[in-house]
């Protein structure tokens, strides 16, 4: 896809127009803009590119995961647009760089997804060349031979490419011609050649205006201004050894440590040969802050600590200047490159917070998404993350230094409600640093487990002639889910008692488990029942366990014994013959009764309640003999 987006440099230039490619390549997804677009500048359709419902991307939070530093874009969630959020200065991002990409994570969740995409920002030719200092002076003694070359300062361009500095020019004059000369690492170095004889008595000064212009279109100057004072004799600059000084230092050296020695040489002689050491007038003073160089021995120290992270490398120019009258200089680069140390410990940054994972998520679910990060280079910047196997989780790799956090077996919230997992993160430097961090991961509930009854059957014992609508007993399931899996219902499950529904004999209260008898029990009608009692959850769908309650009647005497014997239909007094010769003991008759009742309640004794004579007849308490 290709879009037109009109960008607003500054008030005196023009409109342009720069395409936004985007393609997308092993899922990764590219744009291509300019620096400097207004904030708010849109940079493409990204939900479209990613292939997202625009509808649906409010709703599962589609946004950039958030870096160190600024948040240089963000994503319209109306249009499904990225695009600009804060100024691109390429030359802050990445410098003079030859590719300048921001790479970008993509986040949408429900489920939880994560995509890269890169945005490469393309230099546009915002900066001028700048000489650091408004005015340069030469000196150039009457007797210097023809074609004899002084250096000037060379120009600064933050810009890249094609947009860098191109070339050097010198206003127009008797005296002076310019030269350019290309060094090895690219730079152009101008240079002011002699060639007229200079006469200071005739003219002691000349002033020049030398101008640097870059390749961009339209192209971009600057302009300082040269001032060549003429003076006599001391007509040998010093020189030094070696155009450009290169030398590696480590991160870790200390304040006072000897970088290197720069040598230069005079042909002159006596105090026109004695030299003496300086970095160039327009030396930054950031690293004037840094190395110290030693005037009489070229000796250059460091003088506060390095930090690789800040700056890999530094480039300054020094001069030799000797003490002849006037003075002539010599001049040479330095470029010192700080060898990274291991003095950054990894940095864990969870890109996307957990949630919390039901207990039943299949194998694989993604829980959140991590990043370890090493501000150090090479092996020192490389990071391994790795947790504990104790864990039912494990880390997949992604991309870069990136890692998903995926269930790697199944969860059981009654056993581990939360996990507290501790990452560590570990570079590849000599000696490893390391880095931990804690991620709480919640496990939400699933009704998995059924009611469970305290007791495996209940015995109840309940006495007959109770009271109607009196509890008999109290039955307890619990649930060792939570929640509304957790909440448990009781009934009690339809049977037969004696051919009728065992509902008429009792109810049970369905939030408690209390039993309630119906009615009135009685013993002689009713022995023992068994009910069977269900206790169910609230889940969905609803898990339930059931148990048996032995119902045993009690019983109570509440019935008096009846006489069988003599029968009641032969009235109330009952004839019995003996013979008049019948000694004492003579068996009269024997009584018998019964008692509906049982146990205790229907044992019977005998006695005589009423005799014309009780000396005469007696009863056998126990069997009713008269």
């Amino acid at each position: 896809m290709w879009t037109l987006v009109k960008i607003k440099m500054f008030p005196w230039l023009a409109l342009w127009i720069f395409f936004v490619l985007w393609n997308t390549i092993e899922a990764q997804t590219r744009y291509t803009i300019p620096e400097e677009l207004d904030v708010g500048s849109v940079v493409g359709n990204i939900a479209k590119d990613l292939g997202f419902d625009i509808s649906k991307i409010s709703d599962r939070k589609l946004r950039i995961a958030p870096g160190a530093g600024k948040q240089y874009f963000a994503v319209d969630l109306g249009k499904g647009e990225l695009i600009v959020n804060e100024r691109i200065d390429r030359e802050s991002l990445c410098g003079q760089g030859a590719s300048c990409l921001l790479p970008l994570q993509v986040i949408i969740e429900d489920p939880l997804q994560f995509y890269r995409v890169e945005v490469e920002i393309l230099d546009i030719n915002d900066n001028s060349p700048l000489f650091m200092s408004g005015e340069n002076t030469i000196k150039v003694p009457e007797s210097t031979l023809l074609g004899v070359r002084f250096r000037l300062e060379t120009a600064q361009d933050r810009d890249v490419g094609i947009n860098y500095l191109r070339s050097y020019s010198l206003n127009k004059n008797d005296f002076f011609a310019l030269n350019v000369k290309n060094n090895n690492d690219g730079t152009k170095v101008a240079e002011l050649v002699l060639e007229k004889p200079v006469d200071r008595e005739q003219q002691p000064v000349h002033n020049l205006i030398l101008t640097a212009v870059d390749g961009g279109t339209p192209p971009r100057s600057g302009t300082t201004h040269v001032t060549v004072m003429v003076i006599d004799i001391n007509d040998n600059a010093p020189s030094f050894d070696q155009d450009l000084y290169e030398i590696q230092l480590s991160e870790n050296a200390i304040p006072g440590t000897l970088v290197l020695t720069v040598r230069a040489n005079d042909l002159d002689e006596g105090p026109n040969s004695k030299i003496e050491y300086s970095f160039e007038s327009h030396t930054a003073e950031s690293i004037q802050k840094l190395f110290v160089i030693n005037e009489d021995t070229g000796d250059i120290t460091l003088s506060h600590a390095l930090d690789y992270e800040k700056s890999p490398s530094y480039k300054f120019d020094v001069c030799a200047r000797d003490k002849g009258t006037p003075s002539m200089e010599g001049h040479s680069g330095v470029q010192v490159t700080i060898v990274d140390v291991n003095d950054n410990s990894p940095e864990i940054t969870i890109t996307s917070s957990p949630k919390p994972v039901r207990e039943d998520a299949p194998v694989g679910t993604m829980v959140a998404l991590i990043s370890a990060n090493d501000l150090d280079s090479g092996d020192n910047g490389k990071v391994s993350l790795r947790m504990s196997s104790e864990y039912p989780f494990k880390l997949n790799p992604s991309f870069a230094d990136h890692y998903a956090l995926v269930t790697d077996a199944s969860l059981d919230r009654e056993k581990y409600p939360e996990y507290r997992i501790e990452l560590e993160a570990t570079d590849s430097g000599s000696p490893h640093l390391t880095s931990n961090k804690i991620i709480t991961v919640d496990i939400l509930d699933v009704n998995d487990n059924p009611p469970v009854f305290s007791q495996p059957s209940y015995t109840v014992y309940v006495r007959e002639n109770n009271a109607a609508g009196s509890i008999m007993f109290s039955v307890s399931a619990s649930d060792p889910d939570i929640g509304e899996n957790a909440k448990i219902s009781y009934s009690i499950l339809d049977s037969k008692v004696q051919d009728v529904s065992v509902s008429s004999y009792i109810y049970i209260n369905s939030d408690n488990g209390s039993i309630y008898s119906m009615h009135s029990f009685d013993y002689e009608k009713l022995k023992v029942f068994q009910i069977q009692v269900q206790a169910k959850d609230h889940g969905s769908p609803s898990l339930s366990s059931n148990v048996t309650v032995h119902v045993f009647i009690l019983d109570q005497n509440d019935n008096a014994p009846a006489v069988i014997y003599p029968s009641a239909v032969m009235g109330s007094v009952s004839h019995q013959k003996m013979p008049r010769s019948a000694k004492a003991g003579h068996l009269t008759t024997k009584i018998s009764a019964v008692d509906a009742d049982s146990g205790h309640n229907a044992w019977i004794s005998y006695r005589l309640v009423e005799a014309t004579d009780s000396s005469l007849f007696s009863v056998n308490l126990y069997t009713g003999e008269v």
